[in-house]
């Protein structure tokens, strides 16, 4: 298995990144677009997924990474019932509906498997690796 260095390389980040940007897409027009609490809430609730998955990634350490994969989990059922919500005011169609479901769902899938993962592995993050030290100093004599 290939070691990822960057979120952005996360299959999880990379689809919260597409549910953030179809989130914004449909909520820009209709009846949605004048719901400004509901647009505003799941905007936000979709950008925290993508986002709490970047910071836990990027806090270098196994602990705090997992802490907000269970943040960015929880945003994503945040999404899906706030899709729920918008579905039953008519603000989108049974299609999109049914993908934006699919996508959170599939989000938060792939955010158990590296949390399954993390809870077995042995590495400890970035943060804990020993630095390596190549002094070319001279040795006391």
């Amino acid at each position: 298995m290939a070691t990822i260095t960057r979120f952005e390389e996360l299959t999880a980040w990379q689809k919260a990144r597409e549910l953030t940007r179809r989130i914004y897409d449909c909520t820009r027009a209709g009846e949605f677009a004048r719901d400004f609490g509901l647009r505003d809430q799941i905007r936000r609730a979709s950008g925290s997924v993508m986002d709490n998955i970047a910071e836990g990634f990027d806090r270098g350490g196994r602990g705090e990474f997992v802490q907000f994969l269970g943040i960015a989990k929880g945003s994503a059922g945040e999404v899906r019932s706030q899709l729920y919500r918008a579905f039953d005011q008519q603000y989108l169609t049974q299609t999109e509906f049914d993908e934006l479901r699919e996508l959170s769902e599939e989000i938060g899938r792939l955010i158990e498997g590296l949390l399954k993962y993390l809870s077995t592995s042995t590495v400890r993050g970035e943060r804990y690796q020993q630095p390596t030290h190549h002094s070319a100093t001279a040795q006391p004599e």
